[in-house]
């Protein structure tokens, strides 16, 4: 198990609740078996940090390698964002947008609503509570990939947002599982055991 360290973020909790090694070592994140993207902060500045490891990253998710994308590492599967300039992974078809008309960052504990079976979600009840913190979401072309949905009600309106994606070995979850008790080590154990 690799978690990419980009410089930002805590990783420790990350690293607390899957095991493995803490890198930014393209040859490490090589020798993998398993690929965890945790990130935070701007878009455009985080792809910058990611854009020497591009090539082994791709590389793992081609090979089939498991990858698990936190909250930015969501977003980054996509292939451009509203926040900045920068292209994504682009693993997935789409952008990533702002929230509009609604208070911004969504912040705290929301219901995440699965869509079809995921092995992610196993043994977690639909309608389980996860911690979020962002201010932008997916915007996937390919609505098949979203296996969870959130649904952020603020000054009268209401967004429902993809929170959850998966597409063969290459999962991302726009929530933070590493702060969401024991839901979210259950989500990190079920990404161990792949």
């Amino acid at each position: 198990m690799t978690i990419i360290d980009l410089g930002i973020g805590n990783l420790a909790n990350v690293r607390k609740a899957l095991g493995g090694k803490i890198t930014n070592d393209p040859y490490e994140i090589e020798k993998a078996e398993k690929i965890v993207l945790p990130g935070v902060g701007n878009f455009g500045a985080v792809m910058e940090k990611l854009e020497p490891l591009r090539g082994a990253i791709i590389d793992g998710i081609n090979e089939g390698k498991p990858f698990l994308g936190i909250c930015l590492g969501l977003q980054l599967l996509f292939e451009w964002s509203e926040e900045s300039e920068g292209k994504g992974l682009g693993i997935f078809k789409g952008n990533i947008v702002r929230f509009r008309g609604v208070r911004t960052p969504h912040i705290g504990w929301n219901q995440v609503w699965q869509k079809k079976d995921c092995p992610l979600f196993e043994g977690i009840k639909d309608g389980a509570y996860f911690y979020f913190v962002h201010s932008y979401y997916a915007n996937p072309e390919n609505r098949d990939i979203v296996t969870g949905v959130t649904d952020y009600q603020s000054k009268g309106r209401e967004i429902v947002f993809p929170s959850a994606v998966w597409r063969d070995n290459v999962f991302g979850v726009q929530f933070h599982p590493e702060k969401s008790g024991k839901v979210g080590l259950k989500l990190l154990r079920n990404f161990r055991r792949l």
